[in-house]
């Protein structure tokens, strides 16, 4: 565990590459038979993976959080984009092959990643702090919502799959889901959007080798870039817009924390008003 500083809109104007890249970026979470998180002081996100291999990996509380277990006053969504796994929370396991998900609410005591069978999985972490408890609840990639967006002709046909959200999985304040982009389109989330009222992680995974992808971030009128790689993850502060386009098509694991849960509260900024 290690915790991740972000800054104001005023000083990511003047970072060079490297320091927007320390600051905003998370490249280092995935290690075999290792579970790694990071605290950002971003509405207090946790960003983690486990990754068991032969082993079993229980997530603790860092003892910088001042908690006696890690969902003491936290709830947690996870999303499996490996292969298949278990996930035991307080005694009870939870299947979760690759791109389901799982909310663990406030009060579980005990969480433990494991293999399913000497297969691999990848379990992606996102928690935020919570005031009150939600029951633990598993998402199949049959149960998300399924929303289709954009066209072929603008390079942004895509289909974002909706699990912890107004809808479906009940949480405090935390929302998350994926975004896959159709073979031939490349843009996600553009037009862009900022919305002050929550703040957002983008994962970025099943990038193909040898591909990679313009995140832009930044103010409308002061837009910068990060080059980001497969599952490297983006911090992106309320302030900011967070948009991308890649090589390839791809996919994104988005997840958000702030004062409400509607997806759609967005402030809507025209392609011809960034700079």
């Amino acid at each position: 565990m290690s915790v991740h500083r972000t800054t104001s809109p005023s000083e990511a104007s003047m970072m060079d590459t490297q320091q927007l890249r320390e600051t905003y970026m998370i490249t280092d979470l995935i290690a075999p038979a290792e579970l790694r998180y990071r605290v950002t002081d971003l509405d207090r996100a946790i960003v983690g993976f486990a990754c068991p291999d032969n082993n079993q990996l229980e997530l603790q509380a860092d003892a910088s959080m001042r908690a006696s277990y890690f969902c003491e006053r936290r709830e947690l969504g996870i999303l499996n984009i490996g292969e298949s796994g278990i996930v035991t929370v307080d005694g009870k396991e939870y299947q979760l092959s690759n791109r389901e998900c799982l909310y663990i609410g406030r009060g579980a005591e005990e969480v433990i990643f494991k293999e399913d069978q000497g297969q691999k999985p990848q379990f992606y972490l996102v928690s935020y702090p919570a005031h009150t408890s939600y029951p633990t609840t598993k998402a199949s990639h049959a149960d998300a919502n399924r929303v289709d967006l954009g066209s072929g002709k603008t390079a942004n046909e895509r289909t974002i799959f909706q699990y912890i959200h107004e809808g479906g999985i009940k949480s405090c304040q935390l929302v998350m889901g994926y975004t896959e982009l159709a073979e031939g389109s490349v843009w996600n989330t553009m037009p862009a959007h900022t919305h002050d009222r929550r703040s957002e992680v983008y994962l970025y995974f099943d990038v193909p080798e040898g591909n990679m992808i313009t995140h832009l971030m930044g103010e409308p009128e002061e837009t910068r870039h990060l080059l980001v790689h497969d599952r490297q993850a983006v911090l992106s502060p309320p302030w900011s817009i967070h948009s991308g386009c890649g090589t390839s098509n791809y996919c994104f694991v988005w997840a958000m924390g702030g004062e409400n849960q509607t997806f759609d509260d967005m402030d809507g900024i025209d392609v011809l008003d960034l700079m």
